[in-house]
């Protein structure tokens, strides 16, 4: 018998005559310290956020996209990269269409390979969704896809992020039972509390290093 053989056939039997633990797992442990009433969801999420330099807005869900235009134009950002298949994509690029003040779209549809190099040098600033938010800890939830991957998140300078304020939850227990992650875990998610920051080198903290040196959350308040 090989070693691997013989690794496998004990790993088979290695729990032979023994009884299952019985489930002990206590919801109110991983939930009970962190509850907030609703209205003071955003306001938690806010001063955990703002703490860490991320710059946080208010604002009437129909408003985003003159908001977004109004950033960017405070920052002299003359374009914008964003998702032109998704839902806060198509409304934006509707939104922007017929104005001549706005920066230039532009779309994250190719494979990274044939624009890598611009991507990484030439993209100022980058728009996209979250799936959530989670008030204990001030962090924004990511669900990367093939038409927001990850790199739009992670690479340009300046990022802005979408977020609904019903969707901001107590705590991550909470934020994967409504998403019924037991059903189906995104591939890849991310948890977001502020900007790219170390302190690596000569313990000097410095924004940007590995990643957008500015996070712009847009809180969008639902009708």
């Amino acid at each position: 018998m090989s070693a691997r053989s013989n690794i496998l056939n004990k790993l088979r039997t290695s729990l032979e005559g023994t009884v299952p633990r019985p489930d002990e797992f206590d919801e109110a442990l991983v939930t009970g310290p962190w509850r907030y009433p609703p209205q003071e969801r955003v306001a938690q999420l806010r001063t955990l956020m703002e703490a860490v330099h991320t710059d946080v807005h208010e604002i009437a869900e129909a408003d985003w996209p003159d908001v977004v235009a109004q950033l960017l134009a405070q920052r002299d950002i003359a374009s914008l990269l964003y998702a032109p298949a998704t839902p806060h994509g198509q409304m934006l690029n509707q939104a922007w269409q017929d104005r001549a003040d706005t920066p230039q779209l532009r779309a994250y549809d190719r494979p990274i390979e044939q624009w890598k190099a611009e991507l990484f040098n030439d993209v100022p600033a980058s728009l996209t969704g979250t799936v959530g938010a989670i008030a204990a800890t001030g962090s924004l939830v990511l669900w990367p896809d093939r038409h927001e991957p990850r790199l739009m998140s992670l690479v340009p300078p300046v990022h802005i992020a979408l977020l609904r304020a019903s969707e901001i939850h107590d705590n991550f227990y909470d934020l994967i039972t409504a998403h019924n992650w037991a059903a189906g875990m995104p591939t890849n998610a991310l948890l977001v509390s502020g900007p790219s920051k170390t302190a690596d080198i000569e313990q000097i903290l410095a924004y940007g290093a590995h990643g957008p040196k500015e996070l712009i959350v847009l809180v969008l308040e639902d009708a």
